[in-house]
């Protein structure tokens, strides 16, 4: 039986749609570089085509869809050369988040993030990959949000998603290095330590740079094109 949205309003609609695409994206079941029609997506979960056009665009927004004018959507690529740019903004961004939340975190902040780190513990022990990389994800924003910057977590947002997508994606790594890694970053934010917990975010989002992208290599498709949606030899970047 086709698995069927419930909802009862275009909102609910439009949001669960969003949901259900992103869990899909995320979880391997549409892979980078795929066709999502509309149509198709409409029927396998019972709505319309306007929640499923809804949840297409904010999903470009966030980077995970690629919208080609008359042509369509697809799950974006997600290429070595993205992964780069991706750890480029993020040892930046955790760097400065992480020393900002060692001078700024309160009790409630400290407490999500130990919930967090003891949620991912958790998961990597019971071998659940989705649960580990929603920990994981979930441990970076924590730390964005203890850092009391609203810009610098509008900054961030719209780079959750992918985020959390490059952490499934990558499920392989050493999950047990992940958490050593986020307590010692942690027991910095804790202590107050500004320049250790900048120092330490930054080594930690570095560190799994080469590992992720190589790993890139492995799910992209260097010929695919997304402004044609077809597969043809593109020259390579510098």
């Amino acid at each position: 039986m086709p698995f069927r949205l419930r909802y009862t309003t275009s909102v609910g609609a439009s949001d669960e749609t969003y949901e259900a695409l992103l869990e899909r994206i995320v979880e391997g079941g549409l892979r980078p570089g795929q066709r999502m029609v509309e149509r198709d997506l409409a029927a396998e979960l019972g709505v319309s085509r306007v929640p499923v056009r809804e949840a297409l665009r904010r999903l470009s927004v966030e980077g995970l869809v690629v919208l080609v004018p008359r042509q369509g959507a697809l799950v974006a690529p997600f290429t070595p050369a993205d992964v780069e740019d991706l750890f480029d903004v993020r040892e930046r961004l955790e760097g400065l988040a992480a020393r900002r939340a060692a001078e700024r975190a309160d009790a409630d902040d400290l407490a999500a993030l130990g919930g967090l780190l003891d949620a991912a513990r958790a998961a990597r022990d019971a071998g659940d990959e989705r649960d580990f990389a929603r920990a994981n994800a979930g441990f970076h924003l924590a730390v964005v949000r203890a850092s009391g910057n609203a810009l610098l977590e509008q900054m961030t947002a719209p780079l959750a998603q992918k985020l959390r997508w490059l952490f499934r994606l990558t499920a392989d790594r050493d999950g047990a290095q992940q958490c050593a890694e986020h307590a010692a970053l942690l027991a910095a934010v804790s202590a107050g330590d500004a320049d250790r917990a900048e120092a330490l975010a930054r080594e930690h989002a570095a560190s799994g740079r080469a590992e992720s992208i190589h790993a890139a290599s492995a799910w992209a498709d260097p010929d695919f094109d997304p402004v044609t949606l077809t597969k043809t030899r593109r020259r390579t970047r510098t």
